[in-house]
């Protein structure tokens, strides 16, 4: 009976351990979901925030349908914003309203414009030129910098801007067909 007892000595010490290392295992690969969940939450944030100025634009181009051509432009808000004032027409506004919506002025942190993605770019192309009877075709694009790499997106807007090799930059883009009603 003795003798049984020596060779149980410890056995209890290493079921301990062995399931500490199991627990810490399972808390690691939990951190790493985490991780992963935060970065798909921005990924996300980041796209409806671009679709949503996707949209406000779409809508601006449709209310001024007869200036369409006016917003045909390539906008990067790093640089500067188109800047309105008296007379300015309702194409140049919309444009200059648009850049500061991608640069984030719709939420302001102190001084810092937080409600749009990172490095945002909008663009307005014409993709079919206007000829009597034939409808007006326009691709309306948003640009940003997501977290990690993917697909490069065939769109060019953007293009050049986020990394050597583009993999990181993510558009949405959506056509306006302005009809020709003459």
């Amino acid at each position: 009976m003795l003798m049984n007892m020596n060779r149980n000595r410890g056995f209890s010490l290493i079921e301990v351990l062995i399931t500490i290392v199991i627990l810490m295992v399972g808390l690691l690969g939990l951190a790493g979901l985490q991780g992963r969940a935060l970065t798909s939450q921005m990924e996300s944030y980041q796209r409806s925030q671009a679709l949503i100025l996707l949209k406000d634009m779409i809508d601006r181009v449709n209310a001024n349908r007869k200036n369409a051509a006016s917003y045909v432009t390539e906008l990067n808000p790093a640089v500067a914003c188109p800047v309105t004032g008296a007379g300015s027409s309702v194409a140049s506004t919309d444009l200059a309203e648009w850049c500061t919506a991608l640069q984030g002025a719709a939420e302001v942190q102190g001084t810092a414009k937080v409600g749009a993605m990172i490095g945002a770019r909008g663009c307005i192309t014409q993709t079919a030129a206007p000829a009597s009877g034939v409808p007006s075709q326009y691709l309306v694009a948003v640009a940003w910098q997501g977290l990690n790499s993917t697909a490069i997106p065939s769109i060019t807007c953007g293009q050049n801007q986020y990394g050597a090799n583009d993999a990181l930059r993510r558009v949405v883009a959506l056509p306006v067909v302005i009809a020709d009603l003459n």
